[in-house]
């Protein structure tokens, strides 16, 4: 079966950062690639009101994502889902023959309790979490710790995950990449235009 890693979020931008957990991940786990799932939004970040595009969004990933074993999607958008449980559900069931793992920043984990039918998410599919940097002890500490704790499996066996009981978790630590969306956006508030011309008139597809 075809390993895959799922890596959600806004990527408002994508960034050199999302591309060094993705190819550690690859490396790590034995992935076949790792899809980026570009959220059409996020309900726990809509307030903030700085959100690009959807097609601005995925513009900036494909440019992160070239050359690299990485499949660039809008998928959620073509599965009509909102919430990270629903659109793992249905990944799951419409794609059989692939297996399925959850990549997520530790700064993630630190609110996962917040996240609709995260218990569920667990039950579907096993999670790694990359350390992140001034995450760490927030993580480890968050309520969802406390029922996941006992699932943790080593990490000397990551690459055995497809044969993990669920709810399985992996925390990975890689050399720290520093970058954030955020800072990237505050050094260049116009970065959307950069990507604008090349966005594309489609988000639903799922393409690379």
């Amino acid at each position: 079966m075809t390993r895959i890693g799922i890596l959600g979020g806004s990527f408002n931008p994508a960034h050199q950062g999302h591309r060094a957990i993705s190819l550690a991940a690859l490396d790590a786990l034995g992935l076949d690639e790792v899809w980026w799932l570009v959220s059409p939004g996020n309900p726990l970040k809509e307030a903030s009101g700085d959100m690009a595009p959807l097609a601005v969004r995925l513009a900036s990933a494909r440019v992160v994502a070239r050359h690299a074993p990485i499949r660039v999607s809008a998928l959620e958008v073509r599965l009509g889902t909102r919430y990270t449980v629903d659109t793992i559900v249905k990944l799951v069931r419409l794609y059989p023959k692939k297996r399925f793992i959850w990549l997520m920043g530790s700064d993630n984990l630190a609110q996962f309790d917040q996240w609709r039918g995260w218990r569920r998410i667990a039950r579907e599919v096993p999670i790694a979490v990359i350390a992140r940097p001034g995450y760490d002890r927030h993580a480890h500490a968050a309520p969802a710790m406390g029922w996941l704790r006992r699932s943790i499996r080593p990490a000397r066996q990551a690459k055995r995950w497809t044969k993990w009981r669920l709810p399985a978790l992996v925390l990975l630590r890689f050399r720290l990449d520093p970058t954030s969306a955020t800072r990237l956006r505050a050094a260049d508030p116009a970065w959307q235009l950069r990507f604008a011309e090349s966005s594309g008139p489609d988000p639903t597809s799922h393409t690379s």
